[in-house]
């Protein structure tokens, strides 16, 4: 059986004319490494796979489009679907950061620590989680807003180092013109809010009956939005 050549990827290096050898040395790797990556079945350490996106001016789910999908619960899938197809995506969270807006230091912490998934699944979920923010760093991302009770920023996930650069990046993020971030104060007391996190994505292709327009809540799958 012969073997499966990763198209986009060597789409990409033709375009941008860079060959096996520069993006190796651009992503810091050797030449062996990078002709493997050309195999669909050798996938680039999440590190790795945002460096060599950026070099080929390409976002991640268009070079390697199977990551996430391979990665996360089949509940997830359909989401995922849709929030790269979105125009708009409107999140808010009220115990941790969006997970499009995650350093990987606190994206880790935030999966070893809840205790929902096996340790030995968190590389392959950070990974997938880490590949789905190719999407506001593509030509045309989606207008993201999130909005994150000011306990989100409190709370010492991954400790002080960890909180200091994912507070850093929050503030890098939101000077894009298309992300911006509103924090509830403690002060407000009580509010809708508390009944969990959720995310709404509007976008013309997104097909469902009468709406454009979807929600996300936990594990459960869009509904449509009236």
């Amino acid at each position: 059986m012969g073997e499966v050549v990763n198209d986009a990827l060597r789409a990409a290096l033709a375009e941008t004319g860079h060959s096996i050898e520069s993006l190796a040395g651009m992503v810091g790797v050797d030449r062996k490494t990078v002709a493997r990556w050309l195999n669909h079945d050798h996938i680039p350490h999440p590190r790795h796979r945002e460096a060599a996106a950026s070099a080929l001016r390409r976002p991640i789910g268009d070079i390697w489009p199977d990551t996430s999908r391979r990665r996360e619960p089949i509940w997830f899938r359909p989401w995922q679907e849709i929030e790269r197809e979105a125009i708009s995506l409107r999140s808010f969270q009220s115990t941790v950061l969006p997970g499009l807006l995650q350093t990987e230091a606190y994206a880790r912490a935030v999966l070893a620590g809840a205790d929902v998934i096996a340790r030995s699944d968190v590389e392959r979920h950070l990974a997938s989680r880490l590949a789905r923010q190719s999407i506001l760093a593509r030509e045309d991302p989606p207008h993201f807003t999130a909005v994150v009770d000011e306990a989100v920023l409190r709370r010492p996930v991954g400790g002080r180092a960890t909180m200091r650069e994912q507070v850093q990046a929050l503030i890098t993020a939101c000077g894009a013109p298309h992300v911006r971030v509103h924090i509830v104060p403690s002060t407000v007391g009580a509010y809708a809010g508390l009944n969990g996190p959720f995310v709404i994505a509007v976008g013309p292709s997104i097909e469902l009956p009468a709406t454009s327009t979807i929600s996300f809540r936990d594990k459960s799958l869009p509904v449509p939005r009236t």
